[in-house]
């Protein structure tokens, strides 16, 4: 084998180069018989081709062998598409449906006193306090929920979530009174809590940070289809009304029920497990190699939990404008949910409440044709998802003005259709992009923590919106729901805002490689400690 083939057959050519000799391996001032013979080898079109090798001719290898790597990759990517988005769409779709459900049957079958409101004889505080305390349980066990996530195997977190969420949703059929409803609200927030924040982080085991938001999206239309299906659906059991004796929204809650609690347990033997484990379906082995190299970084064995991990993330201060971004923009989608058809109302008395369910599910198409539009640039321009954020918030604050001030009853509706489309986006960029910066950050459990904090506390907004505006503000009605519109559109105005001071305090942190802090926490941030890094 000569100079040359050595040279080339090597992962690192400098081993194969002649070693200069040592003062031992000269006799009378020759050089070592050795050293001499691989001088010898060294011919013309071996030096060409080490010139080449230091030039162009590698750099065209690598580039080809990067786009035969994303090739394969994106084959990849999409065989675990078809196996985990469609399973996670079906999963969000049916634990979405309840609050839209719920928002329909404030309506349902009205015009014969057998709607929610009527048939239990609440008044408007305790519709707004039972909607409230759906999102409290939310808070409260979203992040011990999410860490028994992280913990134990996620198909067999998300399948208990589902099956529960469907049982105390059938529970809803048996509700007599006020404090029933409260109580089966709470649970089914309790049941559902980590659903959410559950999915990012399961998306960030399999998807690296430019494919994430895209991923996040697809089965973030779940919820929108989930509530246009509400809606259609609610049309459909109104006529179903006095049927064995139950409510048109008896019936809605008892089929969705018995449905959602089969569905779970297939959950179980739907998705795949973690990609650390022993058979990581539905890839080949080969796949699985490649794919567990390209997540190499990512992936995390090590599932122990320690208080001094738990506090690392909270003290961490990029958590609170995410958690703010995400206050702002969930609380005005819930509000929308919860209270569309009680907006469509209050533009047109005189729309049935066939009429007005109709009408509720196209708000929800819009929403999801956001997500489609918008989330695809969100994850080709991952550096600018803050600019982003905003411009898809500004739309929906459009669509508020438009729902508010418009003279037509028509118009005021198409206002809805465009807050829709503006909420698309907003919560899959503010969850993919918690996950990114904490899962580099924290690893593992930092993205488990951060999803649950965002998800968890940023469900605020939806105790605001719930609890405090519409129905919650019954004064409001004869202002045609002006003002509660005009908080929601401040409550877009600090998620921006907050979207802005994430930026810039990722800036001031090191995130980009200009300048950071010592470390993370507040008590860094207040004594201003800074350093340069030095490349």
């Amino acid at each position: 084998m000569n100079f040359t083939t050595k040279l080339f057959n090597r992962k690192d050519r400098s081993e194969d180069l002649p070693v200069p000799p040592s003062e031992s391996s000269i006799t009378d001032g020759r050089l070592s018989d050795e050293f001499q013979d691989d001088l010898k080898n060294v011919d013309t079109a071996d030096a060409q081709a080490m010139s080449l090798s230091d030039n162009n001719y590698p750099e065209s290898i690598d580039s080809e062998t990067a786009r035969e790597r994303s090739k394969a990759l994106d084959k990849i990517y999409l065989k675990l598409d078809l196996r985990i988005i469609p399973a996670l769409w079906v999963l969000y779709f049916l634990s979405s449906y309840s609050s839209a459900a719920y928002g329909n049957a404030l309506t349902m079958n009205s015009d014969v006193g057998h709607s929610i409101p009527e048939k239990l004889k609440l008044t408007s505080n305790d519709i707004s306090t039972a909607t409230a305390l759906d999102y409290v349980g939310f808070i409260i066990f979203d992040v011990p929920m999410n860490l028994c996530f992280y913990k134990l195997s996620p198909k067999v977190w998300m399948s208990r979530i589902i099956i529960t969420v469907g049982l105390v949703a059938t529970c809803l059929v048996a509700v007599k009174n006020a404090p029933g409803l409260k109580a089966q609200k709470f649970f089914g927030g309790l049941v559902s809590a980590g659903v959410w924040p559950g999915m990012a982080y399961y998306i960030s085991m399999w998807y690296p940070d430019h494919r994430s938001t895209k991923r996040v999206g697809y089965y973030f239309t779940a919820a929108q289809i989930s509530a246009a299906v509400a809606g259609l659906l609610g049309a459909a059991f109104q006529k179903m009304d006095g049927e064995l004796g139950y409510t048109g929204y008896q019936w809605n809650f008892l089929v969705y029920g018995c449905v959602t609690m089969f569905i779970g347990i297939l959950l179980y033997f739907w998705l795949p497990g973690r990609p650390t484990g022993k058979r990581v379906f539905p890839l080949s082995e080969r796949d699985a190699q490649i794919h567990a190299e390209d997540m190499k970084e990512r992936v995390n064995p090590d599932r122990t939990l320690s208080w001094e991990k738990f506090f690392g993330v909270l003290k961490d201060v990029r958590i609170w404008p995410l958690i703010m971004m995400y206050f702002g923009v969930v609380g005005c989608g819930i509000g929308l949910e919860n209270y569309a058809t009680t907006i469509l109302t209050n533009i047109n008395p005189k729309w049935s409440p066939i009429t007005l369910s109709l009408l509720f599910a196209p708000i929800w198409l819009f929403d999801m044709g956001g997500i489609l539009v918008v989330t695809p640039f969100a994850d080709k321009f991952n550096q600018h998802r803050a600019l982003i954020f905003c411009f898809s918030t500004s739309i929906i604050i459009c669509g508020l003005f438009v729902t508010t001030f418009a003279s037509y009853g028509w118009t005021r509706w198409g206002g809805l259709l465009i807050c829709g489309f503006g909420l698309g986006a907003t919560v899959p960029i503010t969850m993919s992009w918690g996950a990114s910066i904490f899962r580099r950050r924290h690893g593992d459990i930092g993205v488990a923590m951060a999803t649950a904090l965002i998800s968890g506390l940023g469900n605020l907004g939806s105790v605001t919106t719930s609890y405090a505006l519409y129905s919650g503000w019954p004064e409001d009605a004869t202002r045609g729901y002006r003002d509660s519109n005009m908080v929601m559109v401040a409550l877009l105005g600090l998620s921006m805002i907050s979207a802005a001071c994430c930026s810039i305090l990722r800036y001031y942190l090191g995130d980009f490689g200009d300048v950071s802090f010592v470390d993370g926490t507040f008590l860094s941030w207040f004594k201003g400690r800074v350093t340069k890094k030095v490349y």
